[in-house]
């Protein structure tokens, strides 16, 4: 992957900030041309840098009510069952992320409900009914916000 130089890190910043931002704008806050700037954006796409944009939903309008942080051991750290259960996982509704961890617990997934009994129901079917899970820890959330600063390391 090629270093990213200073004009690339304003372009992901703005992105970062507001991925529905215009190329027009972008341009503007950079202080580019709106060509040069698409051309950029174009090649950070080309170069899977941007790998997408993605909406922030109010899950409660969507009837999800209570969100929770659900902390997991397997029995076995194979490939296949790490595997099997993070996509098995990860295409349930109520499952926002699947985090495989380093450390005490193997997965930590970030799940939305509409209700404690959806909760509990969803922990006992789609996790502890697994063979391979020994543990599983709940931890609801209260309040959750995103950082909307671009995270950048120099060298």
């Amino acid at each position: 992957m090629r270093k990213l130089d200073q004009v690339d890190i304003a372009i992901l910043s703005c992105l970062y900030e507001d991925p529905c931002m215009t190329n027009k704008a972008i341009a503007e806050a950079i202080n580019m041309a709106p060509s040069s700037c698409l051309e950029r954006i174009k090649r950070l796409q080309h170069e899977q840098v941007i790998r997408g944009a993605r909406s922030v939903l109010n899950f409660a309008a969507l009837g999800g009510h209570i969100q929770a942080m659900v902390a997991v051991r397997l029995s076995s750290h194979s490939r296949d069952t790490v595997d099997q259960f993070q996509q098995e996982l990860v295409a349930e509704k109520e499952v926002l992320s699947v985090f495989h961890m380093g450390g005490e617990n193997d997965f930590l997934l970030h799940v939305c409900v509409p209700d404690a009994l959806h909760l509990r129901d969803f922990i006992f079917n789609q996790i502890t009914a697994r063979e391979a899970v020994t543990h599983v820890e709940t931890t609801l959330i209260y309040d959750h916000i995103t950082s909307t600063s671009l995270p950048c390391f120099p060298d």
